[in-house]
């Protein structure tokens, strides 16, 4: 049986303590070989209590039948252990029941042994039974029923906090399809009708008034750009992802440059690193609309400018859209599109940055390859994880307060006892002068008279005798024999 370091620390301290009858006798003395396998066994049962809870309970018993008082005493920190496991109350009070019989006859036998009188048996017995086996038994019992209750009450905690989750998703589902539909049915016809107008208009101002051509053409680029807007908008609440599966991959970048080259903007790609076809979809749409929006700020303040666009991916993602300076004059944005770019790139770890360069303007985004940030969609299957549930200790600390006082209320008889046994022990008066020995009359002193003042001295050779150091003297003893019914039957002086 595998032992663990705490057991074997009670353990030992539970045979040490035991130990101590050996020098200082609490009671009648008893054979040294007693006391060491009382000890022994005490020590035996903390090991036992953690594997097999019911026997511990039922083996504390033997122990009563030996009058080793300091082996009994951590017995009640077994049966509160023990308790602990017993799930059925009937069980563990059939148990017990069972328990405080064979502590009575145990009892018994030894006080049969000792000559002791019916009414210190009675008075033994209820004390062991009532502190050192139902109080810890009671202990034990409410402080391991806390353990399922709270386990109980951690899994609902979680199925709730689950279910506020699962709720509060489906309410943003809902609210964002409802604003896709209504911006569907409402700007998007809109915007086609600008866009087919615009497109009519820039046809009738090339044939009138020429002058015009290049406001009519911005205005119809516009409203197709802010119709690709739209979609995009559409599907990020509609849906979890882009139109488009491979956005910001190498071929969607590329896609991007041909389109800017073919409304008339010189630009080219330099793109170095494997594609970005397997990275995470997060990191690819940032991509996307980092260039895609650099590029229709390069179309709308700098169509003429020379236009690069790089990215290099290594362990991070590093987008630059740079562009030269232009004949036209740079017209003041609202920046709101950068503004978007700056807190899309900040949600996944990146960093960005976007200002004038030597007569033109960059846009940079330094990217992270693997972004931790957790994603946001409006799908109702990726709910948001739910923070970790509340352990029992933590959800339950005046439980614990409560079962750790009546834990240790349950122990205070057991260590009491100890620590009066031991002070009994330690500074009882085993010496004995000339004159307390000649005050003692056989067969008129009692054997208590004589404990009650100087203890039960050292072991004698003879059953019902003790010995008492003779004060002032070193090589001397007085022994003092006393009958069944404690009566000093005789007394003499020996040497050692």
């Amino acid at each position: 049986m595998k032992v663990s370091l705490r057991d074997g620390l009670w353990a030992a301290g539970a045979f040490l303590l035991a130990l101590v009858t050996l020098l200082a006798p609490l009671g009648r003395p008893v054979e040294p070989v007693l006391i060491v396998a009382s000890s022994a066994w005490a020590a035996a049962l903390v090991p036992i209590s953690a594997r097999w809870p019911r026997w511990a309970i039922l083996l504390t018993t033997p122990l009563h039948a030996v009058n080793n008082l300091l082996a009994i005493a951590p017995t009640s920190l077994v049966i509160f252990r023990s308790a602990r496991s017993v799930r059925s109350p009937w069980q563990l009070w059939a148990l017990v029941s069972a328990t405080a019989v064979l502590q009575a006859g145990f009892g018994a036998l030894h006080a049969w042994r000792a000559g002791d009188g019916l009414t210190e048996y009675l008075l033994g017995t209820a004390f062991t039974v009532v502190f050192l086996l139902v109080f810890p038994a009671v202990s034990g019992a409410l402080v391991g029923r806390r353990k399922p209750l709270t386990q109980v009450l951690m899994e609902r905690n979680d199925y709730l906090e689950h279910a506020r989750l699962l709720t509060a998703n489906t309410a943003r589902s809902a609210t964002r399809a409802h604003i896709a539909s209504e911006m569907h049915d409402m700007l998007s016809h809109r915007l086609r009708q600008l866009t087919v107008h615009a497109g009519a208009l820039e046809r009738s101002a090339a044939e009138e008034a020429p002058e015009l051509r290049e406001q009519v053409e911005l205005i119809r680029k516009t409203s197709a750009v802010a119709m690709e807007e739209l979609h995009e908008i559409l599907g990020v609440l509609g849906t979890s992802a882009d139109a488009d599966e491979d956005a910001g991959t190498r071929a969607d970048v590329e896609r991007l440059v041909a389109a800017s080259s073919a409304a008339g903007v010189s630009v080219y790609l330099g793109w170095s690193g494997p594609d970005l076809a397997d990275a995470d979809a997060r990191l690819r749409r940032a991509v996307h609309r980092v260039v895609r929006e650099a590029l229709t700020n390069v179309h709308k303040h700098a169509p003429s400018a020379r236009t690069r666009v790089s990215v290099l991916v290594t362990d991070r993602v590093l987008v630059e859209v740079v562009n030269g300076a232009s004949a036209e004059p740079r017209g003041g944005g609202t920046r709101r599109g950068l503004i978007g770019l700056e807190e899309r790139v900040d949600l996944i770890g990146g960093s960005f940055a976007a200002g004038p360069l030597a007569g033109g303007f960059r846009v940079a985004a330094d990217l992270p390859l693997r972004p931790v940030v957790q994603e946001e969609t409006g799908a109702a299957g990726a709910v948001a994880e739910a923070p970790p549930p509340i352990t029992a200790e933590v959800l339950t600390v005046p439980r614990v307060v409560g079962s750790g006082c009546l834990a240790t209320l349950s122990v205070i008889p057991a260590l009491g006892t100890a620590f009066v046994l031991l002070v009994v022990a330690i500074f009882s008066r085993a010496e004995m002068s000339r004159e307390e020995f000649d005050a003692f009359q056989v067969s008129v002193a009692h054997e208590e008279d004589v404990t009650e003042t100087h203890g039960f001295g050292v072991r004698s050779d003879h059953t019902g005798c003790f010995r008492y150091p003779v004060r002032d003297s070193a090589d001397r003893d007085f022994e003092l024999c006393f009958d069944r019914d404690s009566v000093l039957i005789s007394k003499k002086e020996l040497a050692r």
